[in-house]
């Protein structure tokens, strides 16, 4: 909105020492971060979306243990040669930019991530199944991209105050459009 563009809280919550951070991507996610943050000892936040979110195809089976994990593969077609990242809504925009990449005959992988520190504390296996060694990485998140080159090779976020307008168009005047992921994981290639 006019008077409150939060670029850099997502971010500024993740570098609070033992705080988990949870960015669903949909009501399947949500459920599975609040069943995992039961189970934490310490505080927890819970970054939700106030717009409409679609429940994603396979978070239903695979959210109860990649969110506890913190991040997984939603989609992980054979012959991938590209890992899509995504947190919250944005996980979406992944999901969308790997079918235009599909159409040019680029397979991606696309990876939910919605708590950087469950992610930080899995096994080096886990983690290496999920973001396998060699493979280039594009991150996406409606927020600045400070921290996310830790992940990824390159990244689609918001480095920069935003604008005033209904949110559709905010987004794509940002750059956070399936397009922009696209081009960014072509850029890669």
């Amino acid at each position: 909105g006019p008077t409150h563009q939060p670029v850099e809280q997502v971010m500024a919550l993740r570098t609070i020492p033992g705080l988990t951070v949870f960015r669903p991507a949909d009501g399947n996610e949500t459920a599975a971060a609040w069943a995992a943050a039961a189970t934490i000892d310490g505080p927890v936040a819970m970054i939700l979306s106030r717009q409409g979110t679609p429940t994603l195809d396979g978070t239903a089976d695979l959210a109860p243990d990649g969110v506890s994990r913190g991040a997984y593969a939603l989609s992980d077609p054979d012959g991938s040669v590209i890992t899509l990242i995504g947190t919250g809504t944005e996980v979406s925009v992944a999901l969308k930019a790997a079918e235009q990449l599909a159409g040019d005959g680029i397979v991606a992988r696309v990876v939910s991530m919605p708590s950087w520190e469950r992610f930080e504390a899995a096994d080096d296996q886990y983690r290496d199944q999920v973001l396998p060694s060699g493979h280039p990485v594009v991150s996406v998140e409606a927020g600045i991209t400070l921290g996310w080159h830790r992940w990824a090779d390159s990244t689609v976020g918001i480095d920069r105050f935003g604008a005033s307008a209904p949110g559709a168009t905010v987004l794509e005047r940002l750059g956070i459009t399936p397009a922009a992921v696209a081009d960014a994981a072509r850029g890669l290639l």
